[in-house]
């Protein structure tokens, strides 16, 4: 199911994470070669997202919302 974006924030080891209009979060790392998402390594590049669905496997899963 797909999710707009609706906020970010960082957790506890500094990772950016998407918060998702279904009340799941989601990492939205950059971590090349693996993962480019240059996007979100500055604020007008996070903002610029705000909206953008994500796939939430969550919500595919019936999991409850999670803490913020």
């Amino acid at each position: 199911m797909r999710q707009p974006i609706v906020g970010y924030h960082r957790d506890a080891e500094g990772h950016w994470v998407a918060e998702l209009a279904c009340g799941h979060n989601q990492h939205v790392r950059h971590q090349p070669p693996w993962v480019e998402r240059p996007w979100v390594t500055t604020e007008a590049g996070r903002r610029s997202r705000l909206g953008l669905a994500l796939d939430c496997v969550k919500c595919e899963r019936g999991e409850p919302r999670d803490n913020p």
